[in-house]
């Protein structure tokens, strides 16, 4: 059954929808005339215009990758998506349609002017990286809260805006709210804010502001704080030595042990966990430390690598440029010299000498590629060599350190067993301090349990500790494997491209020549 909208049959956009409307938004130009000569391409369009079109879907863009301004207006739309790939948009119109969520706009960072005017949204929201929107029509919606308009303050470059006919814009004085809480704007509704209206909104609003004011600072503060914390970490984990630079690992090993929780009630274990803590901090530290300290000399490495090896490839560029340009040279005063020709026994021989030629203008290409190839396989061999050796020096520094966090381990376990026994043997002659808590005295009736929990938290100990040094040894040897692997892959996929690109100019050659 066909469904009707209005008076028009509605529109599913495809290749073909897109097409035609683009060649009737152009044809009337000189340059429409010679696009439809040549063909169109999607990709090469920068306007398109696709109002009062009954459009029920935004599909099939894809390719439209260098589109500035799309008109959407006037259709049948309910919901934003299949804009990704118009990173480059500046300008979108969806206004008259019937869209109840402002949504899908993510990619579009280059975007200036949106126009969400007559539709169904109730809440100005997902906008955040749409940085550089300086005019914004939300004009007859559902937006029934005048506070959500505050959502919009984040934008430092918005001086258009156009709000009426939402259920808030009711309210006597919401256009002296709008322009004290947004300084920079210079028109509001189509019409320019006059700066009495400014002034006196500021007085009526300036206590309400400052306290925004305030809040956003604490908000901004708290953001800077948690970026500069994750980037932090990212450093960190990109060093593998993350929660390494305090007593993470070691609160990780007493963690979810209540029966250790008592045995550390006892007055000598608990300042022998205390001393036990800070020489495993200390520990920690140094891989830590070491650890930065390792990062930095793989990145300098690393980025030594990459420049060596784009220096290489300019070196390359240069002399194929060079060798090209000699020989389209010659090759052009040859085509020309062979049309001369008359005497097909003389043009024979002239076809054949420009075939050798061909021939050993694609060797010369051939030896120069190989020459490359030959040069980055040593550049990689050796940068897998010293990177392999930085690798392995830190491993074996940290390995010998998470060997002395073990004999720590070992050490304290033995103390906190004499400490045990020495105990036990207390309780059993009743002869307790009247101070010990009640739990450890019934634990201590138990000295098979009292030695149970000791083995279990020894070994649960030890598990972790060798389960971060297993983490990092295994992270740290995929992080080389993989930075090796990339480089080889890459670099044999350009070279088969060259290769490639190589043999097709050659055959194109020969198909001149013919």
């Amino acid at each position: 059954m066909t469904v009707y909208l209005g008076k028009c049959e509605p529109i599913l956009m495809d290749e073909k929808f897109l097409k035609a409307a683009i060649e009737e938004q152009v044809s009337a130009t000189q340059e429409g005339l010679v696009a439809k000569a040549e063909g169109i391409r999607f990709s090469e369009i920068f306007e398109l215009r696709l109002e009062y079109k009954s459009i029920l879907r935004i599909d099939h863009l894809w390719e439209f990758t260098s589109l500035a301004r799309l008109d959407l207006n006037n259709n049948h739309i309910e919901v934003i998506e299949g804009l990704d790939r118009l990173v480059n948009l500046t300008w979108l119109n969806l206004s008259f349609n019937i869209i109840e969520k402002i949504e899908g706009l993510e990619s579009l960072r280059k975007l200036e002017l949106l126009n969400l005017s007559n539709n169904r949204i109730s809440v100005i929201e997902n906008l955040d990286t749409l940085e550089k929107l300086s005019h914004f029509c939300i004009a007859n919606n559902r937006l029934e809260k005048l506070d959500n308009v505050l959502y919009l303050r984040k934008f430092k470059n918005l001086f258009t805006l156009n709000l009426f006919g939402n259920p808030f814009s009711e309210e006597e004085d919401y256009k002296s709210f709008v322009a004290v809480y947004f300084p920079k704007l210079t028109c509001i509704d189509y019409r320019l804010i006059d700066e009495k209206i400014k002034n006196e909104a500021f007085i009526k609003y300036q206590y309400v502001l400052e306290e925004i004011r305030l809040e956003e600072l604490q908000i901004q503060k708290a953001d800077e704080a948690q970026q500069s914390k994750d980037a932090e970490l990212k450093l960190h984990t990109d060093a593998f030595v993350e929660f390494l630079n305090g007593s993470d690992l070691f609160k990780s090993m007493f963690k979810d042990d209540p029966e250790a929780e008592v045995l550390q009630c006892v007055p000598a274990v608990a300042h022998l966990l205390e001393t036990y803590e800070h020489q495993m901090v200390e520990l920690c530290m140094q891989v830590f430390e070491i650890g930065l300290a390792e990062h930095k000399r793989r990145e300098t490495e690393v980025s030594s690598f990459f420049c060596g090896q784009s220096k290489a490839m300019t070196d390359y560029q240069q002399k194929a440029t060079q060798i090209l340009a000699e020989f389209e040279e010659q090759h052009t005063e040859r085509i020309e010299e062979l049309q001369k020709l008359t005497d097909p026994d003389l043009l024979k021989v002239k076809i054949n000498d420009h075939n050798d030629e061909i021939n050993q203008f694609c060797k010369s290409f051939m030896a120069l590629e190989f020459q490359l190839v030959s040069q980055m396989e040593d550049t990689i061999r050796m940068f897998d060599i010293n990177i392999s050796a930085m690798v392995g020096n830190f491993s074996e520094t940290f390995q010998g350190i998470f060997a002395q966090c073990r004999d720590l381990e070992n050490n304290y376990h033995e103390k906190v067993q004499e400490i045990a026994v020495k105990t036990l043997e207390t309780v059993a002659k009743e002869e307790v301090n009247e101070d010990m808590p009640e739990d450890v005295k019934m634990l201590f009736t138990d000295r098979e349990k009292v030695m149970d929990t000791l083995t279990a938290g020894h070994d649960n100990h030890l598990m972790k500790i060798n389960d971060r040094e297993t983490q990092l040894v295994t992270r740290i040897n995929a992080w080389k494997a993989a930075l090796i692997k990339g480089i080889q892959d890459k670099e044999l996929k350009q070279n088969r491209m060259r290769i490639s690109d190589i043999h097709r100019y050659v055959d194109h050659l020969r198909e001149e020549l013919q």
